[in-house]
């Protein structure tokens, strides 16, 4: 992912991109298990997804986009209708595999999506906030971590 413009020195975009590296790493594990015909493998993939998703989306929502959606409310509100799908279509798989048939293709496309929503915040929002975030700004996303991230061991 983006490593040009030094925005992941700043340890809270960081850590959100590791976080984006594992989701795509698992996108592909979600697409073998696709091929393989494992929808029980692709739900608990997506299972995992969710696991990572849901205290990185808070530290966004809660922490960066505030801090942008001055300058970028269309920007901001389009990243966070985009968390509202993958987190209904990760949902879908939280206690067990879906029975929906549609599911697994509709999976699918919604990790698409959020192949395209990473590279968004990748390549836009990280950058942004690297230029126009002030101290105070990255407290409150360091802030947001310790609230919803459970410390790492």
């Amino acid at each position: 992912m983006c490593e040009y413009c030094g925005c992941q020195a700043v340890a809270a975009i960081d850590e959100l991109t590791r976080e984006h590296d594992r989701v795509v790493n698992l996108m592909g594990e979600v697409r073998a298990a696709h091929r393989a015909g494992d929808v029980p493998r692709m739900a608990g993939v997506a299972r995992e997804i969710a696991a990572v998703l849901g205290p990185h989306t808070e530290v966004e929502e809660r922490g960066l986009f505030p801090a942008l959606a001055g300058d970028f409310p269309e920007h901001v509100a389009a990243l966070e209708s985009e968390h509202r799908v993958v987190e209904a279509a990760l949902g879908a798989a939280a206690d067990g595999t879906p029975a929906e048939p549609a599911w697994p293709e509709h999976l699918l496309e919604v990790l698409e999506m959020l192949r395209e929503h990473i590279l968004k915040e990748q390549d836009g929002v990280f950058p942004a906030a690297l230029a126009g975030l002030r101290t105070e700004d990255w407290e409150r996303v360091d802030a947001v971590r310790q609230a919803f991230v459970p410390v790492r061991g």
